[in-house]
Formats: structure tokens, sequence, C-alpha cells
């Protein structure tokens, strides 16, 4: 397969000295930009009732040319990789300068550290062995439990090569791979059906999720999950007491208060958390974090696609507000220094600040102790869609896999739980957080302004006090 070590330059055929040039004409004057070459091949395999459905290959390239002047982007893009298409790129970006005359930034610094290996995951296992274990995940999902009446498996894998050139002609390179697995089952009892489902993923090769360990415990979960849901009484309604359960329900957090912490929504004051540096904007205890240092995570990068490396960033510390995720040109605007988090869906997309891994630590509750605690309320397990709003902050997400709690017990399974609040207001809501932090399997995908980057959510069992929850009973 493709050589990873191979410069973009040379495999597009471009001349690096002559685009070094082309770079800073393009970007004489300007405060800050950058020339973003992508390689990309991916794949996805879906096996849906009981056959191959879906067989997809795709591979490929293009460049990005931005000038940023102030709050000011010129930004143009093309999938054609020459010398020409960069020239009159650069006369597009150049046309939004109107007699700016800024200071070019310094450059990010550089770093040694590689969070995951530059393997293309597309190259090995083969297709058929890929397409004979698809075969096997359904056949395996489908005998679990006579109430299954469908499968769907699917194998999704991208490598993704950029290079990052300045206007000084210095250069920024990463390789990224990804995999995701996916497991999805329907099973029915008379004329009712519910779903289950259960994916993971990192930034690795196929070689760790294929194995029979892995599969069967994301097939074994799906179908629980199914049968679960089948049992499941209409969900209560009103305000009670939420316990959230550890990992992937931390994509509440993500929306409902990470969107709220990003650079441009605080510069432009369009967040509920702006102009809250150093206040208490969440209850004593509360820590969340941002890390796109974490080797093989869905969400991790060694640079942004800006060329900044990742960084931990704390958020908000013991419920004090302390920090933003910064893009370059947010931060310098705010006088703040990056962290990180510009980031672009592809070539095509101007970065912007974005999550990478985004969770909140371990408290000292034992998590039977935090679901002992509650009287009456609702624990749930598992998120589906959700909708918030970043400047009010309201959020509104749907329970896929929820229980009654009563008098401190796990009750009985319910359908059509919605959680209903205010970001910002419900941090104050939290007032027991578990030992029991887990991150996400390696499933999640953000959105912000039509752009989809991969990311990571965490977060330990908590308890949430008098949360608006509407039901279907």
């Amino acid at each position: 397969m493709t050589d990873p070590t191979m410069s973009l330059f040379t495999r597009t055929g471009l001349d690096q000295d002559r685009a070094a040039k082309l770079l800073a004409h393009g970007l004489d004057g300007a405060d800050d930009g950058e020339l973003y070459l992508e390689y990309r091949q991916a794949e996805s395999l879906v096996f849906d009732n009981g056959r191959l459905k879906q067989a997809t290959y795709d591979t490929n390239q293009g460049f990005g040319l931005r000038a940023v002047k102030g709050e000011a982007v010129g930004y143009a893009h093309a999938s054609d990789v020459s010398e020409e298409a960069i020239s009159r790129a650069v006369d597009a970006v150049r046309a939004v300068q109107g007699g700016y005359s800024g200071s070019y930034s310094q450059g990010p610094a550089r770093t040694n550290v590689r969070l995951y290996r530059d393997d293309n995951p597309l190259g090995a296992p083969s297709f058929e062995t890929k397409v004979k274990l698809l075969e096997e995940i359904d056949a395996y999902a489908r005998a679990k439990d006579p109430k299954v009446r469908q499968v769907s498996v699917s194998f999704g894998a991208t490598w993704q090569v950029v290079e990052i050139m300045r206007a000084d002609g210095e250069t920024y390179r990463d390789v990224r791979p990804m995999v995701r697995v996916n497991v999805s089952v329907v099973a029915g009892d008379g004329d009712r059906q519910e779903s289950g489902s259960n994916g993971y993923g990192g930034r690795e090769g196929y070689e760790r999720f294929i194995v029979t360990d892995a599969w069967k415990g994301a097939a074994d979960d799906a179908v629980r999950q199914a049968l679960v849901n089948l049992q499941a009484v209409p969900a209560p309604a009103g305000e009670m007491d939420v316990v959230l359960g550890p990992g992937w329900p931390g994509v509440m957090l993500h929306e409902a208060v990470g969107h709220g912490l990003e650079g441009d929504f605080n510069r432009k004051k369009t967040s509920a958390f702006a102009g809250l540096m150093g206040q208490q904007v969440a209850s004593k205890g509360v820590t969340v974090i941002d890390d796109g240092t974490l080797a093989d995570r869905r969400g991790s990068l060694t640079i942004d696609d800006e060329g900044t490396p990742t960084s931990r960033t704390v958020l908000i510390e013991d419920g004090i507000l302390v920090g933003y995720m910064q893009d370059r040109q947010n931060a310098r605007l705010m006088g703040m220094k990056p962290t990180g988090n510009g980031r672009r869906e592809s070539y095509a997309c101007v970065p912007m600040p974005r999550m990478t891994n985004t969770y909140m630590l371990a408290g000292n509750r034992d998590p039977q102790e935090i679901i002992a605690s509650v009287k009456n309320g609702i624990y749930a397990v598992s998120f589906g869609g959700g909708q918030v709003d970043i400047t009010s902050g309201k959020y509104v997400f749907q329970c896929t896999e929820a229980y009654r709690l009563e008098n401190g017990k796990v009750g009985a399974p319910i359908k059509g739980a919605m959680l209903i609040g205010n970001g910002p207001s419900d941090l104050h809501r939290v007032s027991m957080i578990g030992n029991d932090l887990e991150l996400d399997t390696g499933i999640g995908t953000c959105g912000k302004n039509g752009q989809g980057v991969p990311v990571g959510v965490g977060q330990p069992t908590l308890r949430m006090d008098r949360i608006t929850v509407g039901g279907t009973g």
C-alpha cells in the first residue's frame, strides 16, 4: 500500500520550493495562514440482512490555502494539486487583504511525540478475510437469541496524510490511521421491535479490533440492549434526579458544555460561558479536560490541522472555568495560547476550534452508592441523538438505554426518556461524582458548521439533581 514516509509534495509532483514561493507571496502582509495538503484513502464494508450490502473504496487528495487577516479569513481549495491551481488560490486569498498589513505569526512548536503508528489499516487483512469475518459476526449475533430479527455489521477505515506548509517554507506532517467496527441489532416480540448497537474503534489498524473477544463483546452488548429495550415500559415525565452511567454518556457533557468552551464562541460572546473565566460555573469537584494526547484514541492528534501539537487542556477545575479550546486565530485575537484544537474535516474546510477527547475526571464516590442515593429518578446508561443551543446552553438528549430508579434500586427499563435542561445551569446540579471514569469505546463524530471530525468523550458515574425528564408515560 501507500508509503507513509513519502512527502505529499513528492506524491503529487508539486515542486516544494516553488510552492513555498507562491505561499509566501499569498501570505505577504497576513497575520497567519498555511498551505494544507491532504491525501486520504477510505473504505467501508456493510453486511446487512444476511449479505454484503455495501463495499466502497475511495482515494482523494487536495489542498486548502488560507490567509488570516485580523478576524477575516481568505480560503481557497481544490482537488487539483498543481502549481497553477495554487497560483489561482493565492490570487483568491490575497483579494480579501484589502491593504491590510499584519505581522506573520510565529509557527507552531514542533514535537517528537507520536500518538499512533502510521500503518495503513486498509492493507490488512484482505478484503476476502473481512467479508468472511462480517459473515461470522452476523451469524453469531443471530444465534444469540431467537428474538433477533435483523443484524447489520460494518467495518470502516481511513488512512490520512496531511502536510502543512507555512509562509517561511517550514512543513509539519502527520499520518493518521482510523478504524471503526459497529454492530446493530433489531429484536422483535410479536408486533414490537426494538434496537441495540455497540461500536468501537481508534487510531490504529484492524488487528486489535477484529479479534474474537472484541467483536463478540460488541455483538453480545448489541443483542443485550435490544432485548432490554423489548421489555422497556414508557418513561416517566417530570423533574427528577438522574444518574448518568460512565463512558459514552459523556456525549452529553461534550454537547451541552464542551462546545460552549470552544474559543470562537467565547471570542464572539455567543457562548453561555462567555465572560465567565475564573468564575464558578459548576459544582465543586467537577473538573473537565480536553486531551488530544491520549495514545491511539479516536479523538487524538499528534498535531492539529494547523500544525500545533495537541495538549491536555483543563477547561473547568473544581467547578471553576479556567480554559478554552483554541485554534491559532481565536487564540491570537483573545491574547491566549493555541491549545492544538484547530481542526478541519478535510482540505476543503477552514480550521476552527474543535474538541478532541473531552471528559470529566473521576470523583471518590462508589457508583453503587450513587445509585442507592436516589429515591425517585432514572439511570441513563446510553444516549442517542441530542440538540444543543450554544448561545443559551439549552439541550435535549434522547436516552437509548435507561432504567427507573426507585428507593435506591435499579428497576424496569424505560423507553422514550428525554433529558431536557441547560448545560451551564445543570453543571451546578452535579451532586455526586463516581470513581469509575471511563472513556467511550471510540465511536464519536462531532458536527460543527457542517464539518464532522472524530472525537472521544468520557465521564464517571454522575448524579444530577432535579433534571427535567420528558417521557411517554
